[in-house]
């Protein structure tokens, strides 16, 4: 058994060659330019973390083509200033702010009921709001904030709303559901004993365990809409590696020259959010031929673990036991 640091210093030094990996891999492919894509008057999405990075540019091109808008984020000065930047570029846009703290589940429930109180169609749900190598803490309802904010707040939030995007699909124009996952997700395990990583914590294990779990979600997600014969489609979607604020956390010596690197190596916040968009718009990928993994603008291989029928489905029940009693 690994001492506690020789832990948290494996999982560091695995994830920094990944994701070392992961850019040589990107700064030799040619990078994904999302094509024009068709109108989306009449529809509604909600953006989780739009507020900035790539969540912004997914709601600002999503207001562009008409659909209405909700930006979903903790912080609302930064939602709003996200609002007042979409309608100085374009004016008519439909696009609103809505308080969403997904560290507490309380918020999530608000959230949700306020929605439902409008009566609004949902056409699109983003999932990309996140953390990443944050303190060891907890959320408002005491789970690990990776697991907590990253993977059972967005489960959460679209099990609340998954009537109401079910409701709104049909034949020939599914709704959607899109995953902002990462290719960290590859160093991720699934402790159903210790998914709030209580035994041994490390934060970088912690990201890759909750990005594997949202990977395990979508898919497992997708194949119950399927079945069911819902007109509803679930997708997850590696961005890449992008410039924006979630790697402010990295090791310090780390974070020193990560300022210079990502400006000059990294995918723009436009560019990160391509195959995002790829995902919730594109007419390719209606109704059989949505769900999967995304990454750089086509499909995808993943680890084997993520299409483990008996983990993903014990872990959509198990994820929904720690749901029932708050």
């Amino acid at each position: 058994m690994f001492s506690p640091v020789c832990f948290r210093l494996v999982s560091a030094v695995k994830l920094y060659l990944l994701g070392l990996r992961v850019l040589v891999v990107q700064l030799c492919s040619k990078r994904f330019k999302l094509p024009v894509m068709p109108r989306q008057d009449g529809k509604v999405a909600i953006v989780t973390g739009g507020g900035r990075g790539i969540g912004y540019e997914v709601a600002r091109h999503m207001a562009k083509l008409g659909a209405h808008v909700i930006i979903g984020c903790r912080d609302q000065q930064q939602g709003l200033a996200a609002i007042t930047r979409i309608h100085e570029e374009h004016s008519e846009a439909k696009v609103e702010f809505k308080k969403l703290d997904l560290a507490s589940l309380q918020s999530i429930r608000q959230f949700v009921q306020s929605f439902k109180e409008r009566d609004l169609p949902l056409n699109i749900l983003v999932n990309n709001a996140g953390v990443m190598l944050v303190r060891e803490g907890c959320t408002e309802n005491g789970f690990e904030l990776h697991f907590g904010v990253n993977y059972l707040a967005h489960f959460f939030l679209t099990c609340m709303l998954l009537d109401t995007l079910k409701l709104s699909g049909k034949s020939g124009n599914f709704s959607r559901v899109v995953n902002v996952s990462s290719s960290a997700h590859r160093n991720g395990e699934i402790r159903l004993n210790d998914l709030n990583c209580r035994q041994c914590y490390s934060a970088h294990g912690a990201y890759c365990h909750s990005k594997l779990a949202q990977l395990l979600f979508s898919s497992h997600l997708h194949q119950e809409l399927e079945q069911g014969g819902f007109p509803v489609s679930s997708s997850a979607v590696d961005p890449g590696m992008v410039d924006t604020s979630l790697y402010r956390h990295l090791w310090a010596p780390l974070s020193l020259a990560h300022g210079v690197v990502s400006r000059l190596l990294f995918k723009t916040p436009i560019e990160g959010a391509a195959t995002v968009l790829h995902a919730a718009l594109s007419p390719a990928l209606e109704g059989e031929s949505g769900g999967g993994y995304w990454a750089n603008g086509r499909r995808d291989e993943t680890t084997p673990l993520t299409f483990d029928p008996q983990i993903q489905q014990l872990l959509w029940k198990t994820s929904h036991r720690f749901l029932v009693p708050q």
